[in-house]
């Protein structure tokens, strides 16, 4: 996909993939009794072999330095990708709350869909919301994820001859 490509493809989201979902909430558990931080990516819905045209969540990005306790998790902003995949936020709260904190909604900004997981991290204890955040439908989608080698758009022969430049 070019990049004309990618600011002109269908902006709506379709749902979650189920994987994608229990790896934050596992991730979330995991990273107890700290605030769990990544930013959602999507991918196109024909790319999973759905016939319908919008973006399954398939990807969270974890951003280097992020910092967190148990009230908050701090991205340094110098460190997210100018990214067109970028969807929304995803991140734990640790006090089993799932409703956004007003520090919660001056990070809603950047992308439209915002999900936010509670202790004890079932497959249930999570919700949606919108960059106001008022709460929002998110469907799960059971799709077979793509390859982590399809995660980035470039390959080692790119690399190679950008040095070369």
């Amino acid at each position: 996909m070019g990049l004309f490509d990618a600011l002109f493809r269908s902006s709506e989201i379709l749902g979650i993939a189920e994987e994608t979902l229990e790896f934050a909430l596992e991730s979330s558990e995991a990273t107890h009794p700290n605030e769990y931080m990544g930013f959602l990516r999507g991918t196109e819905a024909d790319r999973l072999d759905l016939d319908r045209e919008g973006l399954v969540i398939t990807d969270i990005l974890v951003v280097p330095g992020t910092e967190s306790n148990s009230v908050s998790a701090t991205v340094k902003t110098n460190q997210i990708p100018n990214d067109v995949k970028a969807l929304g936020s995803i991140h734990s709260h640790p006090n089993g709350v799932i409703r956004p904190s007003n520090a919660d909604l001056d990070t809603f900004g950047r992308g439209s869909v915002h999900v936010i997981i509670g202790a004890p991290y079932r497959e249930t204890d999570w919700k949606a919301f919108d960059s106001q955040g008022k709460p929002t439908q998110l469907n799960v989608i059971d799709v077979d994820l793509p390859e982590t080698e399809d995660f980035f758009d470039f390959t080692q022969a790119d690399i190679d001859e950008e040095l070369r430049r």
